[in-house]
């Protein structure tokens, strides 16, 4: 009971007025950042962060919580309808929302995106009240080395991820680790693989390679097509949302993406964008429609949808309870809360339990915003595919430059962008997936300081990995995911030979 009582006191806080503004403005910001490829919920948190210092702690945490998980929400929209990720957490969705649009069925894609959100957030947050002080004991049993073996379980996944040959899965997944370890040394600070140019000593970034390899790449493959009639879409209003079948399907992927994106949305270096890879991952293993995903999967497009909302709910999990970020926006967050002279940690919600009640409460009221916000956007959104290519395409460069060069605001990042684009054109002409590629690129840094810090806390022994019992767990998934993988591959090649030789 009292967590009702709780819960309720935290409405009264969220729905005082000042408040219910700022949860709207809050979700109403994150939803254009989230369609404005690029931007994402850290550039457009880093630039307001500073307007939260005129208000009360109360209001400036719902804001920027709702920025957030509005971003969440609206990033899907340009995967879906012009191939380019609004934000990182969105690359799966292009995968299958994208070819989805092109066979006419943007509504449904846009639809099971917007419920499957919804669904996810709203779950996750009973899950937020419910288990934030047994999470948060979990989340405290994960040492160096188990978060080392965890990325290696989520750097397997990756052959999971691939359409086509696992050779070039494997390749893909090679690149995006080599590139992940450009930059300063996490020990030493001494500049590695940099090549004598001052732009990379901070690393590539996240965005520009995104935005290269999905945005900029997507555009030089459609004007090859320029001069080809470009199909439009006619749909009426009805036909916008899933039918029973669409349902059907996704139900089942909206409860497991929903359930991944919170657990791994609690640890550190988890977050939405692996949750969402790894949920993409589980649907295509357990789907009956396995041969569908990357053709237009509607599971391919609810799982990692439902993944990556759930995620942003649970990342206040450790961030409450310990005083944990469990990733950079988190960290914005317990920034803001300190500026205001809040610590977070276990006392937070004995002694700030306005902000704890009052932000949880207020992510309720800003989930229904947000499907309110979506749904009769929908018919606007799926107006782009009218527009014709030869018009959209200097939009679309354009505000991947202006994601590009906002977050840095470096010069450099756009060079790098277009190199990618250029890569990534190459890369899908050859039929590579650039997917494996972001992942890996993602993981890349957390599995380097994990395995380092573990080395080092255990005087360079390497059965670290293997007395700790998560660690080892984690490792032996692994190497069964991988075995699952080859052993067809291997079976497959030994068959070719036998035949050959016959």
């Amino acid at each position: 009971m009292d967590v009702f009582h709780n819960l309720l006191y935290g409405f009264g806080i969220a729905l005082k007025p000042w408040n219910l503004i700022s949860c709207f403005f809050g979700v109403l910001i994150g939803t254009l950042v989230g369609v404005l490829p690029g931007i994402g919920p850290v550039g457009a948190m880093s630039i307001l962060l500073p307007i939260t210092f005129g208000i009360s702690p109360v209001s400036g945490i719902i804001m920027l919580a709702g920025i957030y998980y509005g971003a969440m929400y609206g990033g899907s929209t340009t995967s879906i309808l012009v191939n380019i990720p609004g934000e990182a957490a969105s690359v799966v969705t292009c995968l299958d929302g994208y070819q989805m649009a092109i066979k006419g069925r943007a509504g449904p894609a846009l639809g099971i995106s917007a419920f499957g959100s919804f669904i996810a957030g709203t779950l996750s947050l009973i899950g937020l009240m419910v288990m934030t002080n047994i999470l948060a004991n979990v989340a405290l049993l994960f040492g160096p080395a188990e978060y080392f073996s965890l990325m290696c379980l989520g750097l397997s996944l990756v052959t999971y991820l691939t359409q086509g040959s696992l050779i070039k899965g494997l390749i893909m997944a090679g690149i995006g680790l080599f590139l992940s370890q450009i930059g300063q040394d996490v020990v030493t600070g001494q500049a590695r693989f940099s090549f004598g140019l001052m732009g990379l000593i901070d690393g590539v970034g996240l965005v520009p390679l995104v935005m290269g390899l999905f945005g900029i790449s997507e555009v030089f493959l459609n004007l090859e097509k320029i001069g080809k009639k470009r199909e439009v879409l006619k749909t009426t209003f009805r036909e916008l949302f899933p039918s029973r079948e669409d349902w059907r399907r996704s139900i089942k992927p909206i409860g497991r993406g929903t359930l991944i994106g919170f657990f791994l949305g609690i640890l550190p270096g988890g977050g939405a964008v692996i949750s969402s890879f790894v949920s993409y991952a589980t649907e295509k293993r357990l789907s009956k429609y396995s041969e569908e995903f990357g053709k237009g999967a509607i599971e391919g497009v609810a799982a990692p949808e439902s993944a990556n909302n759930a995620a942003s709910s649970s990342g206040f999990i450790p961030l409450f309870s310990l005083g944990i970020p469990a990733n950079v926006i988190m960290a914005l967050l317990l920034g803001a809360l300190m500026i205001h002279g809040v610590r977070p940690g276990p006392l937070l919600l004995s002694e700030h339990p306005e902000i704890f009640w009052g932000t949880v409460a207020s992510m309720y009221v800003g989930n229904v915003m947000l499907l309110v916000l979506n749904l009769p956007l929908i018919t606007l959104w799926v107006q782009v595919l009218k527009v014709p290519y030869r018009t959209l395409f200097p939009l679309i460069i354009l505000f991947c430059l202006i994601g590009a060069y906002s977050i840095g605001t470096n010069v450099f990042d756009l060079y790098v962008m277009f190199f990618f684009g250029v890569i990534g054109y190459f890369l899908r002409k050859f039929n590579y997936e650039p997917a494996p590629l972001v992942l890996a690129f993602v993981l890349g840094p957390l599995l380097e300081k994990n395995l380092r810090q573990a080395l080092i806390l255990s005087d360079g022994n390497i059965s670290v990995f293997l007395t700790r019992p998560l660690s080892a767990a984690s490792l032996f998934i692994s190497c069964l995911l991988i075995l699952s993988a080859i052993l067809p591959f291997i079976q497959k090649k030994r068959g070719e030979i036998i035949t050959d030789e016959d």
